[in-house]
């Protein structure tokens, strides 16, 4: 089935403990033109598991919206996919490098094993009616990101997702965009790059030096939102405003009490405090706030006399 067309090229990242509903809303009211849930393990979903079922939580706005899985059983997976009717693709999770989720045989473990892989996603692509994506990352090894590619394509997926670093180097060192490149021009099928993308100049420069169909931002969207819009803006007038961290963090607040979501609210507010003089005192009064009025409370102090 055919990769949606999305209304932009800049798609937010898929993060544990960060992209639940109200962030995810949030980086869209700034322009990202995909979001998806954050990593849900298939067979707890299955199993109606209410960590993974509040994950999965979304809206009529929180569209399109893709359905990360992570697991190494396709039945269980397939299973998982069709128990959940609100989302637009399926994403499978073959890039996490944490040992915890490796060593489940799940994440980049599965980058090992190329047959199971592609079993597991022609079972998937065959019975379900939504595009079914891949993100991963290099592999174990440099230079095998090609092959699995071209695998996945032959098995019916619809979109990769690229973090050009292996499983080896986790979230080190720098991202090999000339993975990307190499796989774009290998395959038919879009290709989303991922890896490095600290700002609009960075993203512009991976779409040029790729020819990746869209990018993904992950760890520069936790300090930033607005780098969604600040990327279309920069693509139209070489120009972008500053973040504005005191309106996103009172939208994000507002989100999660709409949707009646738990707030992350401090790690959210240190996130976008991340990096500016001065900050760690403010950061650590966070860390000690009894309560989500306490952290906003010294979130707008500190920015405030700045």
């Amino acid at each position: 089935m055919e990769f949606p067309k999305l209304k932009n090229r800049f798609v937010l990242a898929p993060m544990a403990d960060v992209t639940n509903l109200p962030f995810r809303l949030l980086c869209r009211e700034y322009g990202a033109s995909l979001a998806s849930t954050e990593q849900i393990n298939a067979f707890a979903f299955t199993k109606s598991n209410k960590l993974n079922i509040e994950k999965a939580k979304t809206c009529e706005q929180d569209r399109p919206l893709a359905f990360q899985l992570s697991g190494a059983d396709g039945i269980i997976m397939l299973k998982a996919a069709k128990k959940n009717k609100n989302y637009d693709i399926l994403d499978i999770n073959m890039g996490c490098p944490s040992k915890k989720i490796v060593k489940q045989g799940f994440g980049a473990a599965l980058l090992n094993e190329k047959q199971k892989i592609k079993r597991m996603m022609k079972l998937l692509t065959k019975n379900l009616k939504v595009p079914v994506t891949v993100k991963m990352r290099s592999g174990f090894k440099k230079d095998e990101a090609v092959e699995i590619a071209k695998t996945l394509e032959k098995a019916g997926v619809s979109a990769i997702t690229l973090h050009a670093r292996t499983q080896y180097q986790k979230y080190s060192g720098s991202a090999d965009w000339s993975t990307i490149k190499k796989m774009k021009e290998a395959v038919k099928i879009p290709i989303i790059g991922n890896g490095d993308v600290t700002s609009p100049e960075k993203a512009y420069e991976m779409l040029e030096k790729t020819g990746c169909d869209y990018v993904m931002i992950g760890r520069a969207a936790i300090k930033n939102p607005s780098i969604f819009k600040q990327c279309i803006d920069y693509g139209k007038y070489k120009i972008y405003d500053a973040p504005d961290e005191i309106k996103m963090l009172k939208r994000y607040v507002e989100l999660c009490k709409e949707h009646e979501c738990e707030t992350n609210l401090k790690f959210i507010a240190s996130s976008f405090l991340k990096g500016k003089n001065g900050a760690a005192r403010a950061r650590d009064k966070i860390a000690r706030a009894k309560s989500d009025e306490e952290v906003v409370e010294i979130f707008n102090s500190f920015l405030n006399k700045a």
